[in-house]
């Protein structure tokens, strides 16, 4: 007996909120989320809600769309979260479980687009992408549509890219001694997470800003993060109107952090927004 077509797409009544202008914190959150499981930490235990960090993530309200910024493994909860009903493309700053592993949730979007989504990332994302979901690539006829992500991968580098009806700049960061990822700036707002090492031709890019928004991790050095003084000294150097520090750990109490942070400086939390400028 041979295999029935694929149905056709069922069109979809979408829900969403319009966060044209805005930049929205899906997620703030160490590769771990806060709290992490099993941790007794008066953070962890904390019933502040600015202390329930999920993995990080940004979308940025674009004219002619949403531009999500990494995938993590927390992403549909996020979106649900925030009333975010689509994404119109997606950028990757780097290929770790915690900005990746959320990518099969794009799979909805294809139906609200019409079309595949597309993907900016550097060609090493692009080869962990197609390893990790290589069944999003198969070249075997679908069992039904929508059984695999439909991805459009489009090839970035540190040159600015058109995307949703804006300019983004890709800005290169060292996460760590061995491992390149990238910040991205839209106007004058810098999103730049998993860094500890902004190299010196980077410096240019982050001139002028509205807002950047930058890694902090803990109080301690770490190998592959900013500490929170780390992080402090780089915004100095920024000298960015306000600054706002994401991939937190649950090391950072929220209130008490803040109290400590010079002016102009604040730990980000989920759900927060902010105008593009």
């Amino acid at each position: 007996m041979s295999q029935s077509p694929p149905s056709k797409p069922v069109k979809k009544n979408i829900v969403t909120r319009d966060i044209r202008g805005r930049l929205l914190f899906l997620g703030t959150g160490t590769s771990m989320g806060v709290p992490v499981v099993g941790c007794g930490c008066d953070v962890c235990q904390s019933t502040n809600p600015k202390n329930k960090r999920t993995r990080c993530s940004v979308i940025f309200g674009l004219p002619e769309g949403n531009l999500l910024i990494d995938t993590p493994p927390d992403l549909r909860t996020q979106l649900l979260a925030n009333g975010i009903g689509i994404v119109h493309a997606v950028a990757f700053t780097h290929s770790h479980a915690d900005h990746l592993f959320g990518l099969d949730d794009v799979r909805l979007f294809q139906f609200y687009l019409g079309q595949a989504v597309p993907i900016y990332c550097e060609p090493n994302v692009d080869a962990k992408i197609r390893r990790v979901y290589d069944y999003a690539f198969s070249t075997e006829a679908q069992t039904h549509i929508g059984s695999r992500p439909a991805l459009d991968m489009q090839e970035i580098g540190l040159d600015p890219f058109e995307v949703l009806g804006a300019k983004v700049t890709p800005i290169r960061l060292q996460h760590g001694p061995r491992f390149e990822v990238l910040g991205f700036r839209v106007g004058n707002v810098a999103y730049c997470t998993d860094v500890n090492h902004i190299p010196d031709e980077s410096w240019a890019k982050l001139q002028g800003l509205d807002v950047l928004i930058l890694d902090a991790l803990r109080p301690e050095p770490h190998p592959t993060h900013f500490s929170i003084e780390e992080a402090v000294e780089v915004a100095q150097k920024v000298g960015a109107k306000q600054t706002y520090f994401t991939h937190i750990a649950c090391r950072l109490e929220h209130e008490r952090t803040n109290a400590w942070l010079p002016e102009g400086m604040e730990l980000a939390y989920d759900g927060l927004e902010l105008p593009l400028t």
